[in-house]
């Protein structure tokens, strides 16, 4: 057996494992065992050894990242027994068979990441801690208790949501400092060291006692949300049972407003359609404010249309938050509604290939939906294992509008493409024949650039066989407009 330190993260793990797999070191002859822990004050940096050259798909890639911040110590063996899978057994299509043990183990470990980063997003509170230097400004410091070891995961958020601020978070498990240009960590505390509440918690707690609604209390959700042992580092901690105990009163008095006459109004067939439809974004739509991350879970509480009875869950999108480019598809196949994950399946294969050719590298592009959830009628008898899909219909499509509008607001791409008429019909507010109408198109409230082309499914319709290498290339020169300059 050979004992190796896996180092504090997926970087210096995934320098062990490519030293390991150039030696043929089977997954079983290897014992990690960290002497480092993570966020150790030592940075060490990967050994550079010969070995022979290898490549592994971009989904190990992601799934690596996020379950590597597990604090299960046995993640390490598992990713190491996934890529051995995959170089060495020729599995390159594992990350994609959900129902495979070891990746649903992995799978679950990248939810549960994602979930405590989302939680750190939404319950870390600065407090100042100082006057500001000559530059007049404050430091800021914060007390966070996380599960596992996402300090370096989730800290970009905070960068970018305060930019203009000196801050520090403190953990267990790592703490981050911005300088207002530097972000850099240091080893987890095992105390909060912030001190006693200041100012801030006071305008903290008048904040959230305007935007708390009683009547749309529901105590057990709040508490599976926002779990008890992270109430004691919020300020308002203290007001949530004085608040749950007085909502009663105030949504009776909430009804009575109701009840008083209003003054009557003029009918409109217009204004009543679109209250209509308002309704319905309202209840399938973002909230104000969130970021992707907090669109990603609420998506799976979507109701805005019937689709979710259907389905196993919403397929959010995935990739940089900053990205170039954002690609629109129409909506999740069978293989993305058991893994997930968009354009994992045949055509999110073929589109991967298409992008390579193109010049477009994957992990730089969020790839995303117009229909959020997968569509196909259960009572037929599937062909094989596969579930055949349905076309959405336009009630389907406007339903889930919002979120795909809010996906954009957030990336804010230079080039969009638009993946067939679905998602041609979401952002663009019209029908449009693809086939004909296929390139850059003129939409600039939505883009700098977009581009309309048809959906990688297109390609593989057999209807469609003996013109595929022509559709192929047409495919790609659209997918090449994204990286041309005009002259």
């Amino acid at each position: 057996m050979k004992s190796v330190d896996p180092g504090k993260d997926f970087t210096s793990w995934r320098g062990a494992a490519k030293r390991l797999l150039s030696q043929d070191i089977a997954p079983e002859e290897i014992i990690w065992e960290s002497e480092q822990g993570l966020f150790g004050a030592v940075q060490l940096q990967e050994e550079v050894v010969p070995y022979g050259a290898f490549s592994v798909p971009l989904g190990f890639v992601d799934l690596a990242k996020g379950a590597s911040c597990h604090c299960d110590p046995g993640r390490w063996s598992l990713l190491y027994r996934i890529l051995w899978r995959i170089v060495k057994g020729g599995e390159r299509n594992l990350c994609s068979i959900a129902s495979d043990q070891d990746i649903a183990k992995a799978q679950k470990l990248r939810k549960n990441v994602s979930r405590e980063i989302h939680k750190m997003h939404a319950f870390v509170r600065f407090k100042v801690v100082a006057s500001g230097d000559a530059a007049g400004k404050e430091r800021y410091v914060a007390w966070f208790e996380p599960e596992h070891w996402i300090v370096e995961a989730g800290t970009p958020f905070f960068r970018k949501r305060f930019a203009n601020m000196d801050w520090s978070i403190f953990t267990p498990k790592g703490c981050a400092h911005w300088d207002g240009e530097n972000l850099y960590f240091t080893a987890g505390v095992e105390r909060d060291p912030t001190g006693d509440p200041d100012a801030l918690e006071g305008a903290w707690k008048t904040y959230y006692r305007s935007i708390f609604n009683p009547a749309r209390l529901k105590v057990k959700a709040m508490q599976t949300e926002m779990p008890k042992r992270y109430w004691k580092n919020l300020p308002e901690a203290d007001l949530i049972e004085e608040l749950i105990s007085g909502s009663r009163g105030r949504v009776g008095e909430m009804h009575a407003e109701e009840l008083r006459p209003a003054k009557s109004a003029p009918k409109n067939k217009y204004l009543s359609k679109l209250s209509k439809m308002s309704s319905v974004a309202a209840c399938s739509g973002p909230q104000l404010g969130q970021e992707l991350g907090q669109m990603a879970e609420a998506v799976q509480a979507c109701r805005g249309c019937s689709l979710w009875q259907g389905a196993t869950s919403a397929v959010f999108g995935e990739g940089p938050d900053n990205a170039r480019i954002m690609i629109v598809g129409e909506q999740p196949g069978d293989r993305e509604d058991v893994a997930g994950r968009v354009f994992v399946g045949p055509a999110g294969k073929l589109l991967d290939k298409a992008l390579g050719e193109a010049g477009i590298d994957r992990s730089e592009v969020y790839l995303t939906n117009a229909v959020k959830h997968f569509k196909w009628t259960p009572k037929e008898t599937p062909r094989g294992k596969i579930r055949l899909h349905q076309s959405p219909e336009k009630g389907e499509i406007d339903a889930c509008r919002p979120w795909v509008l809010g996906e954009l607001k957030k990336v804010a791409p230079d080039v969009l493409i638009l993946l067939g008429k679905t998602a041609a019909r979401s952002l663009l507010g019209k029908t449009v024949a693809v086939t004909k109408e296929r390139g850059v198109v003129d939409a600039a409230h939505l883009a700098g650039k977009v581009i309309v082309t048809v959906h990688p499914s297109f390609l593989l319709r057999s209807s469609y066989r003996e013109a595929e290498v022509e559709e192929y290339d047409r495919f790609v020169s659209d997918l090449k407009l994204a990286i041309e300059t005009r002259g």
